[in-house]
């Protein structure tokens, strides 16, 4: 696998865009807090691109499969591109409206372009690497995440934000170069009967996801994790004041990141050991415990020690769960499944970081991160048990005298 081309291309631009997106994210945050003392409305301001992202995901999914994906990946980079474009003029002019607007564009561009992305995996490698290259392609762009931090620490206090932006607009344009470089061999996909020229939703997928019950438990357990990473800015964002201390937050990137890419780094190895729902059911209820640790997120050995655990458990979860994703549905789906997955991934997002907002103006970090943590581990625990009594009547009507009740 790791001689092959388009592999390699894949990864030097996940790492190199990473970079700057993380460069971006990094410029957002610091942004916002000289201009919105608020933390609902830095929500609100973060949420108007996810939004935007929610509303043009079904006509993405539609795209992604009538089109050839390196195409829609090229044209989601220059959008992606461009958008950094809009960013340079709010911090010309001082404007949160602008910067809203680079928001917008950023996200519509990442509602097209990761979807197209991870339906171009299983068509670069063979499935039994699908496991494998997902770990590796979260590695990459953890590891891009931690050096994009680090890096961005550094340059918005010794540089103008400006310029911060600037390297993420060139991360974003070798990316679109590495992208013409891509040779992916596939068919361009046959209409389907059903797909009238109006139609841009994803009536086509759900009956695809009724019927396959694995994929529709790992949809819905993905939404544990969600619950943390929805809010995960603000989150860190208000440690920082807790503690009085600007340097935790890159402390926390960087200890949440590392362990993220040693979970990424043995799920090879507990998927050879382990059924993919033991993993999934496991590190659902680590997450869970993780959060409950930050009832503590005043000290910070254990503040650390909570971004460890829950990055270890996101870096096993997460690959478990594209694999079965890329395995599962038709590989005829994969833009609109993906693209529909896309879509639930930032509504859930934008809902995590409305009550993210809420809740640290409201009770504060410490009890919100008890809501928060004890919903992941109820939720997870009703999820195994449906799960149990769904495996006990597949054996059951696998019997002989189950085949006849």
């Amino acid at each position: 696998m790791l001689r092959n081309r388009n592999v390699w291309i894949l990864l030097a631009g996940e790492f190199i865009a990473g970079v700057g997106l993380w460069l971006g994210i990094i410029g957002n945050l610091e942004f916002m807090q000289e201009k919105v003392p608020s933390d609902f409305v830095k929500s609100l301001i973060l949420g108007a691109g996810l939004l935007a992202s929610i509303l043009i995901g079904p006509l993405a999914g539609r795209l992604i499969d009538q089109l050839h994906k390196k195409t829609v990946m090229l044209a989601s980079g220059f959008v992606r591109a461009v958008s950094v474009i809009f960013m340079l003029i709010a911090i010309q002019q001082d404007s949160i409206v602008w910067m809203i607007v680079f928001l917008v564009f950023i996200q519509v561009a990442a509602a097209f372009y990761f979807p197209a992305l991870q339906a171009a995996l299983p068509l670069v490698v063979a499935e039994r690497d699908l496991l494998q290259l997902n770990g590796i392609h979260m590695n990459v762009a953890t590891l891009s995440r931690v050096l994009g931090t680090a890096i961005a620490g550094v340059l918005v206090v010794q540089l103008p934000l400006s310029n911060v932006y600037l390297l993420s607009l060139v991360s974003y344009l070798i990316l679109f170069g590495l992208t013409w470089l891509l040779v992916i061999e596939e068919h361009q996909p046959t209409r389907l009967p059903s797909e009238g020229k109006k139609s841009a939703g994803f009536k086509e997928v759900f009956p695809i996801i009724k019927g396959l019950p694995i994929v529709m438990m790992t949809l819905i357990l993905t939404l544990v994790p969600l619950l943390f990473i929805g809010g995960f800015n603000l989150v860190v964002i208000n440690i920082s004041e807790i503690q009085d201390s600007a340097a935790i937050k890159g402390w926390i990137y960087t200890a949440e990141g590392i362990a993220f890419m040693a979970g990424a780094f043995v799920i090879k190895k507990l998927g050879e050991a382990f059924s993919p729902y033991s993993i999934l059911f496991t590190f659902s209820f680590v997450i869970g415990f993780s959060q409950l640790i930050l009832f503590f997120a005043e000290i910070p050995f254990l503040t650390i020690l909570s971004f460890i655990i829950f990055g270890f458990a996101v870096g096993c979860f997460f690959p478990t769960a594209a694999t079965i994703f890329q395995t599962r549905i038709p590989k005829e789906f994969h833009g609109r499944f993906f693209s529909f997955r896309n879509m639930l991934d930032r509504i859930v997002f934008q809902i995590v970081l409305l009550m993210t907002g809420l809740f640290l103006d409201l009770i504060g970090l410490v009890y919100m991160v008890i809501v928060f943590g004890v919903f992941s581990l109820a939720l997870t625990g009703v999820f195994y048990m449906r799960f149990n009594r769904l495996q006990n009547s597949e054996k059951l009507a696998a019997t002989p005298g189950g085949m006849i009740k």
